[in-house]
């Protein structure tokens, strides 16, 4: 065999050789024992802003006067709200909608034109829930007529989400020592960490759509209709630990 033969084949049998040592290698890495664990944590608060969203629905046999009865109503409540000190930027009214309203005639046997509705609705953020049942009655007087909800708030939710996986991440680690423990195994290294879920779950008050008039009552009588109560929030995780057994302990 010449020189250059020899070379070229010790130099493959060194490839080779070192093909066989680093397998193994990473093989025993890949099966090296693991355990896979759930943990959830869940955190509350109180909210510290509101957004209630009331409407004014006006009728009137031409669309000309239903319109503008529906623009008097809505200004009177704006009003209202401004009389409780909220800023400008802070309220807003949706676009007007306008439409015909029909009755059946069961003489003649068909739907006949009876007149127009006009409906608006006003959206108002507060950062003052104790002024809520108040906010209330006073767009009612005002000439609001439907409530359409009362959505609770957190101005600054980070902390919360932080808090609540931090809570996750804590529970997923107790778990896994738990059964590490009980199967005579030791916890090792973290491998993975995915978050499954994350959630807000905000609190709704008994009234949360009906007749402005009746709200309106409701504010006046029993103000703890919209009491705030406190936002949830919850967080899953998927933890994956290195398991320690045998001689690897």
């Amino acid at each position: 065999m010449s020189r250059r033969s020899q070379g070229l084949s010790l130099a493959a049998l060194s490839l080779l050789l070192a093909v066989v040592t680093v397998v193994p290698a990473a093989a025993q890495d890949d099966n090296r024992s693991t355990v896979s664990v759930s943990g959830e944590g869940r955190v509350t608060a109180p909210p510290d802003q509101a957004v209630v969203r009331f409407g004014v629905a006006t009728r009137a046999e031409t669309a000309g006067e239903a319109r503008t009865q529906n623009a008097r109503a809505a200004k009177t409540a704006m009003n209202a709200v401004r009389g409780l000190d909220v800023p400008e930027e802070k309220m807003r009214m949706e676009r007007l909608r306008l439409q015909p309203r029909y009755e059946y005639n069961d003489e003649e046997n068909r739907r006949e034109l009876v007149g127009y509705e006009a409906t608006r609705q006003v959206i108002v953020e507060l950062g003052r829930l104790e002024v809520v049942p108040q906010l209330v009655a006073d767009v009612v007087e005002g000439g609001a007529n439907e409530l359409d909800g009362i959505d609770y708030r957190l101005s600054d939710r980070s902390q919360l989400r932080n808090d609540a996986l931090r809570k996750a991440a804590q529970a997923a680690s107790e778990k896994a020592r738990l059964l590490a423990a009980t199967l005579d195994a030791q916890l090792g290294s973290v491998r993975t960490i995915n978050e499954q879920s994350f959630d807000f779950v905000r609190p709704q008050p008994r009234l949360a759509r009906t007749e402005m008039a009746k709200a309106g009552d409701a504010a006046q009588a029993e103000p703890d209709a919209y009491a705030a109560g406190e936002i949830e929030v919850s967080a899953q995780v998927q933890v994956t630990f290195d398991l320690l057994t045998g001689p690897d302990r």
